[in-house]
């Protein structure tokens, strides 16, 4: 099974990447998502490391250059070209940051141009926003595999918490259902079964595989992947 640590900007020197990169590739690991990351809680906006990457991009820049064998530190002997394959987030309903769509994807871009070979999306729940997605992705050259993000809704905290932190509106067919749930129990449920639907048909529409955020939520994930394959 292959491993694809997160790698993101906050928190770290672009020394401690390289060094963190360093042990990745000793390690065969050879696949890495690039993140910004988000802001630290006693932070309102994200601030990086005074030595550190602030756009995801930068960080991209920084994984590619060691894949030419361009690395930061002098001392290092014998340094030779890694071999990562780079993964970035995309936001099929814009980045809570961005200021449009236009500027979100201009945004994705730049980091696709700067080496980034596939694409992870942002959790959603309704497939049209991810296959408007694609298209405009698609119509300003962004031709790498773009992997739809799903996360099943577990707790009714979920209804209000996920639209709010992620910036992600619920269908109203979705939104109708919630209405009638009184549990947790009841939210678990009808969260599983609509991303069994939701995985099903990006499945038959061919998307290059599926991508789950179980946060803690493995056992639902399993039992929706089990329906789906």
């Amino acid at each position: 099974m292959e491993a694809v640590p997160h790698l993101t900007c906050g928190g770290f020197s672009k020394e401690e990447t390289e060094d963190a990169l360093i042990d990745l590739n000793f390690l065969g690991i050879n696949n890495v998502l690039a993140l910004r990351g988000d802001p630290i809680k006693s932070e309102s906006n994200f601030s990086p490391d005074s030595d550190g990457h602030a756009y995801a991009k930068e960080l991209v820049g920084q994984i590619v250059a060691m894949n030419n064998g361009d690395y930061i530190s002098d001392d290092l002997v014998n340094a030779e070209s890694t071999d990562f394959c780079i993964g970035v987030a995309g936001y099929p309903e814009k980045h809570y940051e961005s200021m449009s769509p236009k500027t979100d994807l201009k945004y994705l871009k730049e980091k696709v141009d700067a080496g980034a070979e596939y694409i992870v999306t942002q959790m959603f729940f309704d497939n049209q926003k991810y296959f408007d997605f694609v298209e405009k992705c698609r119509e300003i050259g962004i031709e790498v595999p773009i992997i739809p993000g799903l996360k099943p809704l577990t707790k009714e905290r979920h209804i209000s918490f996920i639209p709010k932190t992620f910036n992600i509106d619920f269908p109203e067919a979705l939104a109708s259902e919630l209405e009638k749930c009184k549990d947790d129990s009841s939210i678990s449920a009808l969260g599983t079964e609509w991303c069994i639907q939701q995985s099903k048909e990006l499945k038959a529409a061919g998307v290059p595989s599926l991508h789950y955020y179980t946060m803690g939520t493995s056992k639902l994930v399993k039992e929706i992947v089990s329906a789906v394959y």
